[in-house]
């Protein structure tokens, strides 16, 4: 597969409107992550509700356009998810990377479908989801 079906336009567009969501330092919930793959590293910043879920995003990404695009799909479709969601929609993604299911559930994913049959990207893809399960405990723990 070459490079141009990976970095379409709708990719790039998606990678350039991480803009939208900018880290700042009012997130009161904030980690870092970094694929082991390829280097790309994010920041998460969230602010939840009382109910638990999220209701205010930040990122800040240094990946490919691929990992970015994934960041901002990430963000687009975050709110209102709560950390047993999170959790859930994280090892779905892992398992379609993976080939073990199908593309899930999550609005925009299939913007960034073709990235599966290039495994180097999948930790880049992975980040914000790896991220906000790490900051989002399940069980009698959470916060």
């Amino acid at each position: 597969m070459s490079a141009t079906k990976l970095y379409t336009p709708e990719v790039l567009g998606l990678a350039a409107s991480l803009a939208a969501w900018p880290l700042t330092a009012d997130l009161p919930t904030q980690g870092a992550g970094r694929s082991k793959t390829c280097g790309s590293t994010i920041t998460l910043g969230l602010d939840l509700d009382g109910e638990g879920r999220i209701a205010a995003i930040g990122i800040r990404s240094h990946a490919c356009a691929v990992g970015q695009a994934a960041a901002a799909i990430f963000a687009a479709a975050a709110r209102g998810r709560d950390a047993d969601a999170i959790h859930r929609d994280a090892a779905a993604l892992a398992d379609w990377l993976a080939g073990r299911a199908e593309l899930p559930d999550w609005p925009g994913l299939a913007a960034i479908a073709a990235a599966r049959d290039y495994p180097a990207r999948h930790g880049a893809i992975l980040l914000p989801w790896n991220a906000a399960r790490d900051l989002l405990p399940t069980g009698p723990s959470r916060r």
